[in-house]
């Protein structure tokens, strides 16, 4: 087992013969296990370069191997969910040498891409999606390629998403050719984890038992006493294994497993069984998370996905200089201190206790600590019940994983006037893993809505006091923060809260007024100075700071507005909204990202690609305001 990261480029003879998997395919059966090992070793070597995710990778070598030398990709549908997993599957069909660009500004994206390969059939960011889409190509398939098959690898937490279950559900009442593989690396699974097991699901998922099975069920159907003696005969023996197969069955899945997902001989004979069985099948495998890299195996969690490792040098140098607070370090503590104040206080989160900056909260106080998992509707109307009774819920949870539970925000909290604080992470652009997770819609959803308040602040200190605000305010209210550190500016000893709708001038100046939202406050304070620009920290997106603006509106030629959100839609759209209502006459100049997706890059370079970086700032501003003084007056 290996214990480091390789810093040379391992010798992966067998691997480097393979482009493209129609040459994995030529192999005999017993190469795969080697083929295995230079897989892992490699994929080590890549992400050791450039970081990325890393645990969930490790662990799905061998079924990644398996699903391609059974199935006849790209032509049969491989369609895998969440992306963490989804490394070695780019290694091997086509794109092992370009993995070292992976997550880098036009390279490999972090997650599978339509356009990247052909291989990718669908493009995958968030979880839980890969039922539906496969079951959608396999209805396509009926029609137009029946010989096609199709198979959705889920796993790494996504099961626990009802938008599975309701995919699972309607393909087991169609009654779809499918195969689903529950690639399971956290279940714990004992006495079912041997000999018998294995065995009884090659059994099970043999041509010989599915034949009889349905061809017995046909037999059966005249005698309906004797149909349902057999059906509770087979269901017994899986209950006997602890086999947790029972929902899936009654979902239209025949269930086979569980099957040890490191065991080739066993995924290559089982796997090619399922192919070519008719009906919805669902094959469950388990794994261990980190599989080969024992650090990982130790840590599932912290190794997760890994920054690139820096040489030594740049370590030891790096670690001397310190960095301010991350944003979610910001959250967690602020969550701690007001728990300690407040015995109302409940925190949720969907999935996302580490990410959130969660992690000493939940040990802190574990009984008003929930962690729904992947489902996101139901962790906001779980906040608006516990708001009806009179706590304090605080749900923390990123810009784009909000999209998912818009209804709920609308219909369960904000519809009732619910006292419930959002703390919302990674707003605005997030860097390497690019568009899919991109917090840059949210403000255009969230500020149409009634009775919501919406806050974006500039820095860690400003976090603090918003977070503050937002709890304190009877009614709903949102804190949108970005990914990552901070500027310096540590959080305040206490708990003080801010004016509702309440900007902050930062700097005053002639001419040219910019309104700036959320972190680039201090790059437009940079662009302000060469200008002579007067500068406001507009704090809240809503409500906006009327009575400021109408004085802006009345002392400068030009309005400009900043911010890390769409432009169409965002808080400019707010104050041109504004302005056009009260008939205020002043030209408005909007910054923020166009209308279109920023690719992934470094967070620098996705600001750059997005026109918001400071140069590009100021040569706007620049433009629009010298255009206006070429106009006759």
């Amino acid at each position: 087992m290996l214990t480091r990261f390789p810093t040379d480029r391992p010798e992966t003879p067998l691997l480097d013969e393979i482009e493209h998997p129609g040459q994995l395919r030529t192999l005999p059966p017993e190469a795969l296990i080697e083929l295995a090992e230079e897989l892992r070793t490699y994929l080590l070597w890549t992400v050791g370069q450039t970081g990325g995710h890393f645990g969930a990778g490790l662990g799905v070598v061998e079924l990644t191997l398996a699903l391609h030398y059974c199935y006849e990709t790209p032509w049969d549908r491989l369609v895998w969910d969440v992306g963490h997993q989804t490394y070695p599957h780019k290694i091997l069909t086509g794109r092992r040498e370009a993995m070292l660009s992976m997550r880098h500004r036009q390279g490999l994206a972090a997650f599978p891409l339509r356009r990247e390969s052909e291989y990718d059939t669908f493009g995958v960011g968030h979880s839980s999606t890969s039922i539906s889409a496969a079951l959608g190509m396999a209805l396509a398939a009926q029609g137009r390629h029946p010989q096609r098959r199709v198979c959705a690898v889920i796993g790494d937490g996504a099961m626990t998403a009802g938008m599975a279950f309701e995919a699972m559900s309607h393909a087991g009442h169609l009654g779809t050719d499918m195969l689903v593989i529950l690639n399971d690396n956290d279940m714990s699974i004992s006495k079912n984890v041997g000999g018998l097991s294995n065995y009884l699901a090659r059994i099970w998922s043999s041509r010989t038992y599915i034949a009889l099975r349905e061809g017995g069920k046909r037999v059966l159907s005249t005698m309906p006493t004797t149909l349902d003696f057999a059906r509770r005969t087979e269901e017994s023996m899986k209950h006997i294994l602890h086999a947790p197969g029972t929902l899936f069955e009654s979902l239209g899945f025949n269930y086979v497993g569980p099957l040890d997902g490191h065991n080739l001989e066993e995924l290559l004979s089982t796997i090619a069984n399922l192919r070519e069985a008719r009906g919805p099948q669902l094959l469950h495998v388990y794994t261990t998370k980190g599989k080969g890299f024992e650090p990982a195996e130790v840590d599932p969690i912290g190794y997760h996905a890994i920054s690139k490792i820096a040489p030594v040098q740049e370590r030891l140098t790096s670690q001397n200089i310190p960095k301010p607070l991350k944003y979610s370090e910001v959250f967690g503590k602020w969550l701690c201190d007001m728990a300690h104040a407040d015995s109302r206080l409940i925190g949720i989160t969907p999935a996302m206790c580490e990410g959130s900056g969660m992690q000493q909260f939940a040990r802190e106080f574990p009984n008003r600590y929930h962690d729904v998992a992947i489902a996101e509707q139901h962790a906001l109307t779980l906040a608006a019940g516990l708001a009806c009774e009179g706590e304090k819920p605080v749900v923390a949870i990123y810009s784009t994983f909000l999209q998912r539970g818009y209804d709920q925000l609308i219909h369960d909290i904000v519809l009732q006037n619910l006292d419930v604080t959002l703390g919302i992470d990674r707003a605005g652009l997030v860097g390497e893993d690019g568009p899919t997770h991109s917090g840059v819609f949210d403000l255009a959803f969230m500020r149409t809505l009634p009775n919501l308040v919406i806050m974006a602040p500039s820095d860690e200190a400003e976090c603090w006091r918003m977070l503050n605000t937002a709890y304190q305010y009877p009614g709903p209210a949102a804190v949108r923060y970005p990914r990552g550190n901070g500027v310096g500016l540590p959080p305040p000893p206490s708990l003080e809260c801010i004016a509702i709708g309440k900007a902050n001038k930062r700097r005053h100046g002639k001419n040219i007024a910019i309104l700036a939202f959320g972190p680039l406050l201090h790059s437009v304070l940079i662009v302000a100075e060469s200008l002579d620009a007067c500068v406001v920290d507009m704090r809240f997106v809503k409500p906006l700071d009327h009575a400021l603006i109408d004085e802006l509106a009345g002392s400068f030629q030009l309005l400009v507005t900043v911010e890390e959100h769409q432009r169409a839609g965002g808080a400019g759209s707010a104050v041109a909204e504004y302005l056009m209502e009260k008939n205020l006459h002043i030209p408005l100049l909007i910054l923020g990202i166009p209308d279109r997706f920023i690719e992934h890059g470094s967070p620098a370079e996705m600001l750059t690609d997005a026109g918001l970086d400071t140069e590009q700032l100021q040569r706007s501003i620049q433009q629009r305001y010298a255009l206006l003084q070429s106009v006759p007056h």
